[in-house]
């Protein structure tokens, strides 16, 4: 089929608002990054709904929280499954797909794909096979915490799940003690309570955050106080439901000194690659990527007596 005819064939494609069928327009040949609602089905935009209906194929972390998002709006899509576990085998397989000419969507479970999520390794497959890669924007529940926490929003660094070893994890908070922006973090429920604990000793009891959970839900709470108040709070209460994203108010110390640094880079090296920690740290501290890897590769050096 000729890209011509290709496009003509997705023009009958189509999505539903309020009981009226719009006619999706025709895409061309790309990986489309679709955001989503992280809650509240209405906070999509008309763009993801009219990407998501004219794409060949919708890939979703999960097709069963995706089926109720296709449902909702009418489009006639089978999304195919592509997540953390089936990475390398689904991945190659869309890349072919995109490689044939065929247009392709991906979206994460809520929010934003990429944010907390396997959809990089995609995305890096598709630019080493310079395949066109276009970003739909939409919720973010890292945006939707920040501009309600009260908190400092000019600058924020967003720090992702905190490492579930409990010695990572503290390494990484110390690393970040010093850090002159917001911190944003996102924890699961079971761990909550532990997590705001290790903040409070290792941040300190009167630094100011938000936690906000179920943003945009029927039971969304947005609670405030210091980290000893939550602290003290989730200590008693019985274990939260719900998506949860925690924010901290800026440090006041010092930037970060060497020893934070080597922390911060010793943990990130644990769950990754040695240049992808570099890269991540350097986000994190505004250092030097270069700099920072040549550290890391010392640290590693004296780790293994070399």
């Amino acid at each position: 089929m000729g890209h011509e005819d290709h496009l003509a064939g997705q023009a009958t494609r189509s999505f539903v608002i309020a009981r009226t069928e719009i006619a999706a327009r025709p895409l061309a040949p790309a990986l489309y990054l679709v955001s989503t609602p992280i809650g509240n089905l209405a906070d999509i935009t008309i763009r993801a709904l009219e990407t998501l209906a004219a794409a060949d194929i919708v890939a979703a972390e999960d097709t069963r929280v995706t089926r109720v998002l296709l449902d909702r709006y009418g489009i006639r899509q089978r999304p195919t499954a592509y997540h953390e576990h089936n990475a390398d085998e689904a991945g190659p397989r869309l890349i072919a797909a995109l490689g044939e000419g065929k247009s392709v969507a991906l979206v994460s479970d809520a929010g934003t794909p990429l944010v907390s999520d396997p959809g990089y390794r995609l995305v890096e497959r598709a630019l080493e096979a310079g395949i066109e890669v276009v970003p739909i924007p939409g919720a973010s529940a890292v945006l939707a915490a920040l501009t309600a926490s009260g908190l400092p929003s000019d600058a924020f660094l967003f720090a992702g799940f905190l490492p579930a070893k409990a010695g990572a994890r503290r390494s990484r908070l110390e690393a970040l003690r010093s850090t002159p922006t917001t911190l944003i973090f996102f924890e699961s429920p079971h761990r909550l309570a532990e997590s705001i604990d290790l903040m409070t000793d290792i941040l300190g009891p009167d630094r100011h955050a938000v936690v906000a959970r179920e943003l945009t839900k029927a039971f969304e709470e947005i609670r405030r106080g210091t980290l000893g108040e939550l602290a003290a709070h989730y200590r008693e209460a019985a274990t939260p439901k719900g998506e949860i994203v925690i924010c901290v108010a800026p440090s006041a110390e010092k930037p970060a000194a060497t020893a934070d640094v080597d922390a911060l880079l010793t943990s990130l090296a644990a769950e990754m690659p040695a240049s992808k920690a570099a890269a991540e740290a350097a986000k994190m501290t505004g250092l030097a990527k270069p700099e920072l890897y040549r550290r890391l590769i010392e640290l590693k050096a004296a780790r293994d007596g070399r």
